[in-house]
């Protein structure tokens, strides 16, 4: 088995609330042998029609969704448990887990450093997410996982476009397991290979 997995996705606009600003989002994500997790999304448009939340005095945060963000949802290969990541373009983020079906909260785990980097142009916003499978507490390294992505895109005039890999019928909804159809394979280190204590 190689010692990373890399997989590329595209994000697909819910029919019912369509962004004429967004041409595309993009996502490629990158699983190592240390046991980190990097996801890109890649939107293209006209990003000026967009509203971009402005850099944070903070850096943990909740209803980061409510407004353009960006989210990683995580979990092992048949199993109810997953967590949830928002990533906003402001470099702010938040952390959720769930025992099943949007049954869970704040993700309260020691150490818990996630990465955010953006990059904005004139036809592109880039943003770039590190999460180490070792603050995960619910999932193994050595275990095939589940993932979704999603996104929440606003526009100048306030309303929202849901973006997701595979949307149930019926409203948005991200939690629902038809989102989750990323299936990334273990990358095959042993566990002694893992460091744990360090920070992406």
């Amino acid at each position: 088995m190689s010692a990373s997995t890399q997989t590329l996705a595209v994000l697909h606009c819910h029919p019912a609330t369509p962004d004429t600003a967004v041409e595309n989002i993009k996502a490629a994500i990158f699983w190592d042998q240390g046991g980190l997790l990097t996801v890109t999304y890649v939107l293209s448009g006209v990003v000026d029609q967009l509203r971009i939340p402005p850099e944070p005095l903070v850096r943990d945060v909740v209803d980061l969704w409510k407004h353009t963000c960006f989210e990683l949802f995580i979990g092992a290969k048949n199993d109810a448990e997953y967590y949830e990541f928002n990533f906003s373009p402001s470099g702010e983020w938040a952390a959720y887990e769930f025992r099943n079906y949007r049954d869970g909260g704040p993700l309260r785990a020691d150490g818990l450093d996630t990465k955010v980097a953006v990059q904005r142009g004139v036809e592109t916003l880039e943003l770039s997410a590190v999460v180490r499978i070792a603050d995960l507490p619910g999932i193994r390294f050595d275990v095939a996982l589940s993932l979704g992505l999603s996104a929440v895109i606003e526009d100048l005039n306030g309303l929202l476009s849901y973006w997701a890999l595979k949307h149930p019928p019926g409203k948005p909804d991200f939690h629902h397991s038809d989102n989750f159809t990323l299936q990334i394979e273990p990358v095959g280190v042993d566990a002694a290979a893992i460091d744990y204590t360090a920070k992406p």
